[in-house]
């Protein structure tokens, strides 16, 4: 066999098993999601159903299929599951073929599958829990200091630019913020995310993803706020700007492989 051929195959092999292994990365994501608010181990742990405590088999979790088989139910008390789990399995199958589909190399396309889950993490931690684990926001600065070597010493003098402008900025506005209202406005969850954001993004693009949040958090706190005056109620829900922030995160992403094509 050639050796183009063999390199061929070979990127085929690592594309087809990313794609089969991301509906696993999803359950996993859920299973950390659903573990650090609680500080319950992660890895050790077996699973079992939060009503009834039943320890979960090997046909319990396999990843999406359970879930339409079970009907959204647990196998032995039939109460209903979280839906998030089955969403998060399948948005890390979509962004694993967003990642194939960007393409490089096998190490590349791997790489780029893990920022975004990464990413995915992150934004479901934010919207459920209003946190941002520190696990995952160290996973997110690691990966992106990984992509900036990929660019030699200008890519990493980027990253380290963006994440000082990045947290660095977010830091003083913490502190601003809790000098002038006397109350906490930003968390330092969102001040470490930005550090592997800021990395991402560069010191150029971190203005622009603070925009695109920004922009979305404004949208999402108007639908939330429409919503509570249809119900005659008054909106003082929260919003997740972590969350916007990844959004806007993966934004980009696209924006930069579609401009690369």
């Amino acid at each position: 066999m050639s050796g183009p051929v063999r390199v061929q195959i070979e990127d085929i092999f690592w594309s087809v098993f990313l794609l089969l292994v991301a509906p696993a990365i999803g359950s996993f994501l859920g299973v950390l999601l659903d573990r650090l608010p609680r500080s319950e181990d992660v890895m050790g742990k077996r699973s079992s159903c939060r009503t009834c405590h039943a320890k979960l088999g090997p046909l319990d979790l396999i990843p999406i299929l359970s879930f339409i088989a079970l009907r959204g139910k647990c196998r032995y008390c039939h109460s209903a599951l979280a839906g998030w789990h089955l969403y998060l399995e399948i948005a890390a199958l979509g962004l694993a073929f967003m990642a194939v589909s960007a393409g490089g190399d096998p190490f590349e396309i791997w790489l780029n599958a893990l920022f975004l889950w990464v990413l995915l993490g992150l934004l479901t931690a934010d919207v459920l829990w209003f946190r941002l684990p520190d696990t995952l926001n160290i996973a997110l600065a690691v990966v992106t200091a990984v992509m900036a070597a990929q660019h030699g010493q200008i890519g990493l003098i980027s990253a380290l630019a963006g994440a000082a402008v990045g947290s660095g900025s977010f830091m003083a506005l913490r502190i601003g913020y809790q000098a002038l209202r006397g109350r906490e406005g930003l968390g330092m969850g969102d001040v470490k995310l930005m550090v592997g954001l800021g990395a991402f993004a560069g010191p150029f693009d971190v203005p622009v993803l603070l925009l695109m949040a920004s922009l979305g958090a404004l949208a999402a706190g108007l639908v939330v706020h429409l919503r509570a005056r249809a119900q005659g109620a008054w909106a003082t829900r929260r919003l997740p700007f972590g969350a916007a922030l990844c959004c806007a995160a993966i934004v980009i992403w696209v924006f930069r492989h579609l401009t690369a094509i």
